[in-house]
C-alpha cells in the first residue's frame, strides 16, 4: 500500500506545475497550497525508512506551502521548482562531501560489491546531476520571474522532465556501453 500511495502522490506532484497552470482560474493560491501540502504531507506519512533522502525535500515542500498559504500570492506558488531543485542539489552535492554518494548508495541496492571503477563511476554520475539541477533550478528560478505564466507551466510541467529523462536515458545508455566493456 506504501508503494501506491507514494506513486500516486509522487505522480500528483510532478504535475504541480499543470496543476498551478489550470487550477488558478478556479482557487485562490492559497487552496492550491493546501492541496499540494496534504499531497506532501500523505507522502511523508507513507515514506519508507530506507529512503531518508526525500525527507529534506518533503519537509521543505511542506514550509514552502504554508508560507505560499500565508501569502495566497502566485508569484509565489512558482517558485516551488526552484526550491525542488535547490534541495535536491544540496542532497546530491551533500552526498559528494559525505559519501558514499547518493548515486553510489543506489548503484549498491542492485550491486552490494561494487568495483572502485563503479564508486568512481557513481560520483561522477551524482556530479553530473547536481550540474543539472544548478542548470535546471536557474533556469525554473528565471521562470518564475521573467517568463509568461504559460512559458512556466510549460517549462517547469513538461520541458524540465523532458531533460530530466534524457539525462537518464543518456546515463542509461552510457552505463550499458561501459559495461560491456568491463566484462
Amino acid at each position: 500500500m506504501r508503494i501506491f500511495i507514494n506513486g500516486v502522490t509522487g505522480l500528483l506532484t510532478l504535475l504541480y506545475p499543470l496543476a498551478v497552470y489550470f487550477g488558478i482560474n478556479y482557487l485562490e493560491p492559497r487552496q492550491i497550497a493546501a492541496m499540494l501540502i496534504i499531497l506532501l504531507l500523505i507522502r511523508l506519512s507513507a515514506s519508507y525508512s530506507g529512503t531518508q533522502w526525500i525527507t529534506p525535500l518533503l519537509f521543505a515542500g511542506i514550509g514552502f506551502c504554508g508560507f505560499a498559504i500565508w501569502s495566497n500570492d502566485l508569484v509565489t506558488l512558482r517558485f516551488y521548482p526552484v526550491l525542488v531543485n535547490g534541495v535536491m542539489l544540496l542532497i546530491f552535492s551533500w552526498s559528494l562531501l559525505s559519501p558514499p554518494s547518493l548515486i553510489e548508495r543506489l548503484a549498491r541496492l542492485q550491486d552490494p560489491n561494487l568495483p572502485p571503477e563503479g564508486i568512481i563511476y557513481t560520483r561522477r554520475v551524482t556530479q553530473a546531476w547536481c550540474v543539472f539541477f544548478i542548470i535546471n533550478g536557474s533556469i525554473a528560478f528565471a521562470t518564475a520571474l521573467w517568463s509568461s505564466f504559460e512559458f512556466w507551466s510549460l517549462y517547469n510541467g513538461l520541458i524540465a522532465y523532458l531533460l530530466m529523462g534524457a539525462l537518464l536515458g543518456g546515463e542509461y545508455i552510457i552505463r550499458m556501453r561501459s559495461r560491456k566493456h568491463v566484462r
